[in-house]
C-alpha cells in the first residue's frame, strides 16, 4: 500500500486544487453578494440547489468515463479513449436541452416551495439565468474526465484556478455595475458563472486539441462512427454514479430548501457554512476522483493487488486529510465565516454550524473516497444505493424533525446530514473491504466490470 501513495498523491494534488477551484466559483459568488445581505446570500445558495439538484445528472453522468477511459488508458487503448470522449460529448449533447426544460419547469413552480418571501424574488432571478450555462457545464465535465482517465489533471487543474478570475471580474462588472453596465445584482453573478463555465469548457477543449498533436504520429485518427452499444454502455455506467450523485447533492439542496423556509439569518448562517464545508470537501472528493482513475488503470491493466492496495491507501490519506481539515472549524469558526458576512447573528449560528461540520468530516472523506474507489472497479450502484438509504431514509427526515419538531432550527438540519453522512460512510467502507477481497481472491475485476483486451 506504501509504494501507491505517492502515484495517488500525484495525481490527486492537481485534481484536488481543481476541486478548490470548482468550490471557488461558488465562495467568490457568496462574497461578491454578500454586501447585498443576508438574504442575497440565501437566494444565490437556493437558486444554486435547485439548478444542481437537476444539473448534477448530467454531470454525474460522465462520471463513468473515469473507469472507462482509465481502464482503456491501462491497457494501452488510447484509439478507445477518444471513442469515449466521442460518445462522452455526444451524451452532453443530447442530456443538456433535457435538464434545461426540467430546471425550468423547477424555475417556473418556486412559488410552492415555500420560501421567506425576502428569498423568493431574488432565487428566482438568479436560477432563471444559471439555467442557460448548462451545456457548458456538461461538456465541461466531458472533457475533464477524459483527460483525467489519461492521467492529464494539470490542464483541469488551471481551468479552474483561472476561471475564478474570470468569474470574479464577471461578478464585479455585473452585479454592481462598473465599466458602464447596468448593475444586475443577483441575477448579474449567474451571469458572471455562466460566463466561467463556458471558458472552462473552452479551456479543457483546447488543453484536448492540443494534447493530440503533441502525440503526433502516435495520436490514433479515430473518425467518429454512431455506436449505440458504447452510448449505452456508457449511460449505463454512469447512470448510477449520476443518481448516486444527484441524491448525495440533492440532499444538501433539500436542506437548503428546508433552511429558505425559516428567517433570513439562519439560511444565509446555513449558506456560508456551507460554502465552507463544501469547500472542505474538496480534499475528499479529489482523492476520489483520483482514487477511481488509479483503481480503474491497475484493473485496466490487469494488476489486481495493485488495485486493492490503491484503493485502501485512498481511504487512508482520506481520513487523515479530514482530521486536519477539521481542526480550523473548531479552533476557528468566526475567522472562516467573517469574510463574508459581518451579520453577528450570522456569525454565531454559523459557528455553531461548524462545529457540528467539523464532526461529520471523517465520515463525510470517507465516504466520498469509497464511492471513487468503487467507481474505479465499476460499482456506481452501491454509492446510490446506500446514499438513498443514510441521507433521504434516516438523516433527512431527522434532520426534519430535530429542526421544526424538536425546535433546534437550523442547527437540527445539519445534525440529521451527520446522521446520514454516518451511515453512507461506514456502509461504503464495509462494501469495498467486501470488493476487495473479491478481487483478491479471484485475481479478476469485480462483477460488472470486463478488463478490456490488450490489444
Amino acid at each position: 500500500m506504501r509504494k501507491e501513495i505517492v502515484p495517488l498523491l500525484r495525481l490527486a494534488l492537481p485534481v484536488v486544487l481543481a476541486e478548490i477551484g470548482w468550490m471557488g466559483m461558488g465562495l467568490v459568488d457568496t462574497l461578491m453578494v454578500g454586501p447585498l445581505g443576508p438574504a442575497a446570500i440565501g437566494a444565490a445558495g437556493v437558486g444554486n440547489a435547485l439548478f444542481f439538484a437537476v444539473a448534477i445528472f448530467g454531470m454525474g453522468v460522465m462520471l463513468g468515463l473515469d473507469a472507462l477511459v482509465s481502464q482503456s488508458f491501462g491497457a494501452r487503448r488510447l484509439d478507445d479513449c477518444i471513442r469515449w470522449l466521442q460518445h462522452g460529448m455526444l451524451l452532453s449533447a443530447i442530456t443538456a436541452p433535457v435538464l434545461m426544460v426540467i430546471s425550468y419547469g423547477g424555475w417556473l413552480t418556486m412559488d410552492l416551495w415555500g420560501l421567506h418571501p425576502g428569498v423568493k424574488d431574488m432565487a428566482s432571478a438568479y436560477m432563471g439565468v444559471i439555467i442557460l450555462g448548462t451545456p457548458a457545464l456538461l461538456f465541461y465535465a466531458t472533457f475533464r474526465r477524459y483527460l483525467q482517465g489519461m492521467h492529464l489533471v494539470r490542464p483541469v487543474m488551471m481551468a479552474l484556478i483561472t476561471a475564478n478570475l474570470v468569474n470574479a471580474a464577471g461578478n464585479w462588472v455585473l452585479v454592481y455595475g462598473h465599466l458602464g453596465v447596468p448593475a444586475l445584482g443577483i441575477a448579474g453573478s449567474a451571469w458572471a458563472t455562466n460566463l466561467a463555465r463556458l471558458y472552462m469548457a473552452t479551456f479543457l477543449g483546447i488543453a484536448i486539441l492540443l494534447e493530440h498533436r503533441r502525440r503526433g504520429v502516435h495520436h490514433p485518427q479515430v473518425p467518429f462512427v454512431f455506436d449505440a452499444g458504447r452510448l449505452r454502455g456508457l449511460f449505463r455506467m454512469g447512470a448510477p454514479a449520476a443518481a448516486q450523485t444527484m441524491v448525495e447533492v440533492g440532499v444538501f439542496g433539500a436542506v437548503t430548501i428546508i433552511a429558505g423556509r425559516l428567517d433570513p439569518t439562519s439560511l444565509g448562517s446555513h449558506q456560508i457554512a456551507l460554502n465552507v464545508a463544501s469547500l472542505a470537501f474538496m480534499v475528499p472528493l479529489g482523492l476520489a476522483s483520483a482514487a477511481a482513475v488509479q483503481v480503474g488503470h491497475a484493473v485496466g491493466g490487469g494488476r489486481t493487488r495493485d488495485a486493492v492496495a490503491a484503493g485502501w491507501a485512498s481511504l487512508v490519506v482520506g481520513l487523515v486529510a479530514m482530521l486536519l481539515v477539521a481542526l480550523p472549524m473548531l479552533a476557528m469558526p468566526v475567522a472562516l465565516l467573517r469574510p463574508f458576512s459581518q451579520d453577528p447573528g450570522v456569525l454565531a449560528t454559523g459557528a455553531r454550524l461548524l462545529a457540528i461540520a467539523a464532526a461529520f468530516q471523517l465520515f463525510d472523506g470517507a465516504q466520498a473516497v469509497a464511492t471513487g474507489v468503487l467507481r474505479g472497479v465499476g460499482d456506481t450502484r452501491s454509492a446510490f444505493v446506500m446514499n438513498v438509504i443514510g441521507h433521504w431514509v434516516v438523516g433527512l427526515p431527522c434532520g426534519y424533525l430535530l429542526c421544526f419538531v424538536a425546535g433546534w432550527g437550523v442547527a437540527g438540519l445539519w445534525i440529521g446530514l451527520s446522521i446520514g453522512l454516518t451511515i453512507v460512510a461506514l456502509a461504503l467502507t464495509l462494501i469495498w473491504r467486501r470488493r476487495a477481497a473479491q478481487l483478491l481472491r479471484d485475481g479478476l475485476a469485480a462483477p460488472g466490470v470486463r478488463p478490456l483486451p490488450a490489444g
